[in-house]
């Protein structure tokens, strides 16, 4: 199966105070971080972000998002599904740009459900904007945007019919989100 993979780092990062995706994270910014962890698990990998792309100092594909009014990671989300479509891939793996903890088994699991979409989830949390989603979904997503009115990422996995895939928290969760300077300080304790 070919999975076009795509870092959604879109947001403001408004409760980090600057772009997360540009923290710097045991001497690699967490973008390095999140690429690193991906490449290995995607055929191709995309970023999604919005504004001046040589701000990120990335060889990656730049995907602004297609739907402005949307503002939110939903956005970030059918670009990566349109750029999939367009390479002809099977199916996108859709992570935000501020988890350093990424495992290794992510692809492979989610993929158990294929065809049918699938997202992460993690010590009874579902983290839906890191998720597998078979390509053939763009049109569906489009007139989620476009016809019903959905702009929330929560909101489209459960339309999609999403399954859910636990990972373990201990030693520490693989999925955490970095949002805040409190979350950044704790990650920093963790192994991994």
């Amino acid at each position: 199966m070919k999975i076009g993979g795509v870092i959604i780092a879109g947001g403001s990062s408004s409760r980090m105070g600057q772009e997360k995706a540009l923290l710097v994270f045991r001497g690699e910014t967490l973008l390095q971080r999140t690429i690193s962890r991906l490449v290995p698990q995607v055929t191709d990998l995309a970023l999604n972000a919005n504004g001046d792309p040589q701000r990120f100092a990335s060889s990656l594909t730049i995907l602004p998002d297609l739907h402005l009014q949307v503002g939110t990671p939903l956005a970030g989300l059918h670009a990566g599904l349109s750029w999939v479509r367009q390479r002809g891939y099977d199916a996108l793996l859709s992570v935000p740009s501020d988890c350093p903890f990424l495992p290794p088994d992510l692809v492979s699991r989610l993929a158990e459900t294929y065809p049918r979409p699938a997202i992460a989830a993690s010590g009874g949390l579902q983290h839906f904007l890191t998720g597998l989603w078979p390509g053939t979904l763009l049109e569906r997503l489009e007139r989620a945007i476009t016809e019903d009115g959905v702009f929330r990422v929560k909101d489209w996995a459960a339309l999609a019919g999403a399954n859910p895939v636990e990972w373990p928290t201990v030693p520490f969760d693989p999925l955490l989100n970095i949002n805040t300077p409190d979350d950044l300080e704790a990650a920093k304790r963790w192994t991994g």
